[in-house]
Formats: structure tokens, sequence, C-alpha cells
């Protein structure tokens, strides 16, 4: 089973987030992706398991969005180990329109919140912005459970692949122990 934590004595780069999900407001922009969103794409919530077709996306996911290092692709059961295996509670939501998958989320139940753990979408489908729905969708799942936070994992200043995550406002980083609002 994979638990992340920074580990890096000599550097504080990576800096944990939170959306509260009461006090975040989306962007007209996010705001637009939503509805969209809601008109066109079907959400299922469940028990994470792996299907050829998941392990595809994923795998589609990587390839097309050059995020594959190397031979990073998974099969069955890596996937399996990656992203359905776990210690703790989580929640696969499962993005369809029509019958298509166009994407997957990963959330683990917290006490007081969700924490994205990851994301994947077809790429052919960037322009319903599945990443962006997702978390709007993943907020929604924690105001209908009465939790606090969305946790949107680690946010590193600079990393292009990190970037999104400073564009939902506001949002907290812990930095120094201390949870900073950020607007």
């Amino acid at each position: 089973m994979l638990l992340y934590r920074p580990s890096c004595p000599s550097c504080n780069a990576c800096e944990p987030i939170r959306l509260d999900a009461e006090t975040f407001r989306p962007t007209r922009t996010q705001k637009r992706i939503f509805r969209r969103g809601e008109e066109q794409i079907r959400t299922t919530v469940r028990t994470p398991r792996v299907t050829e077709e998941k392990v595809a996306l994923y795998n589609r996911h990587k390839l097309e969005r050059d995020l594959a290092i190397g031979d990073d692709l998974l099969d069955a059961e890596s996937y399996r180990e990656f992203l359905v295996d776990s210690c703790t509670e989580t929640l696969e939501m499962e993005y369809r329109v029509g019958d298509e998958l166009i994407a997957v989320a990963l959330v683990d139940r917290a006490a007081n919140g969700l924490s994205a753990v990851y994301c994947y979408f077809d790429p052919g489908f960037g322009h319903l912005s599945p990443g962006t729905y997702s978390i709007l969708k993943q907020l929604e799942l924690c105001r209908a459970a009465r939790l606090q936070h969305l946790y949107l994992g680690l946010y590193v200043r600079g990393c292009a692949t990190m970037e999104y995550k400073s564009r939902y406002l506001p949002h907290e980083r812990l930095i120094d122990g201390r949870w900073q609002t950020f607007r």
C-alpha cells in the first residue's frame, strides 16, 4: 500500500493544500465548467475496482498528456496496487458521457474531509475540463456529507503539474506547521 508524506529534511517546497467546503467560492469559469458538466457528465460514486477500461484510460491519460516517465504504464495488478488497494476508506468517482468512461477520481475519506488521491481523464474530453469538474464534484460530496475540507494533496510553487491547485480560492496551505489562507 502506498502512503505519501514529504520527508525532505532540508526542503519545504511541498505544501499540503486544502479547500474549505463552505467558504470556497468558484470563479465564473469554474461555475460554467460545473454547469456544463452537470448537463453532460454522469457521475457514479462507489468502492474502487479494477477494470480493463480504467487501466486503458489511465495509460492513455499518462501517454497523451506526456506524464509517463520511462515504462510508466500500468497493467491490472499494478493499477490495483496503486489506485485500489487502500488502508483507508477510499471512494471512486467515475465520470461518463453516455456510456463512455471519460474520467476517474479516487478520494480518501478523512475524519473532517475528503482527500483527492488521483484523477485521470480522456484527453479527448479536455473541452469539458474533467479535472476541474471533478474537484467541484468532490466539494459537493464534502458538503453533502457535512465534511469541512477537500484536501488537494501537495502544492509546489512553480511546478507546472501542480500549479492548477492554486487557482481554487480561497485555499489554505500548511506552512511551517500552520494553515495559512490564500485569497
